[in-house]
């Protein structure tokens, strides 16, 4: 009745708002299911593809979260066990996200790419979206 009145609709018309609403609701949130899962399968492939480039032999683990950045870790250098940062509230997240940055550094160096690119992780608001770009030129980039 609420929205109703705050839409100014009366009568027959009002019967059709609210499941027109639903409507567009659901489908914004499909929307957004099927961007988050074509950006999982883009990281886990490109994560995959490196592993597979730099003769790692559990590659696999690119697919399966928190098991991905244990193959990082372990790609970088670092002992997979460091994952469990993950369990400490704000301390070990931040701890974890520099170590993943100085994995993806030397990940990068491993490839023949400037180690510099793990750093787009951490620019405000475009930083994701060259973090994209990055593992996509490391991973499928042609050396010159």
């Amino acid at each position: 009745m609420a929205l109703e009145n705050l839409a100014g609709l009366e009568g027959a018309s009002s019967a059709y708002f609210i499941p027109f609403m639903a409507a567009i609701i659901a489908l914004g949130i499909a929307i957004i299911i099927l961007f988050l899962i074509a950006l999982y399968v883009y990281t886990s492939l490109a994560w995959w593809t490196i592993a597979k480039k730099l003769k790692y032999k559990k590659a696999w683990l690119a697919w399966i979260p928190i098991a991905n950045l244990a193959m990082m870790l372990q790609i970088g250098g670092f002992h997979w066990a460091w994952v469990f940062l993950i369990l400490i509230p704000i301390l070990g997240w931040i701890a974890l996200f520099v170590l993943i940055i100085i994995a993806t550094w030397r990940i990068f160096e491993k490839r023949k790419y400037p180690g510099w690119f793990s750093l787009s992780m951490i620019i405000p608001k475009v930083g994701g979206i060259l973090y994209l770009i990055a593992i996509g030129v490391v991973a499928w980039g042609k050396k010159k």
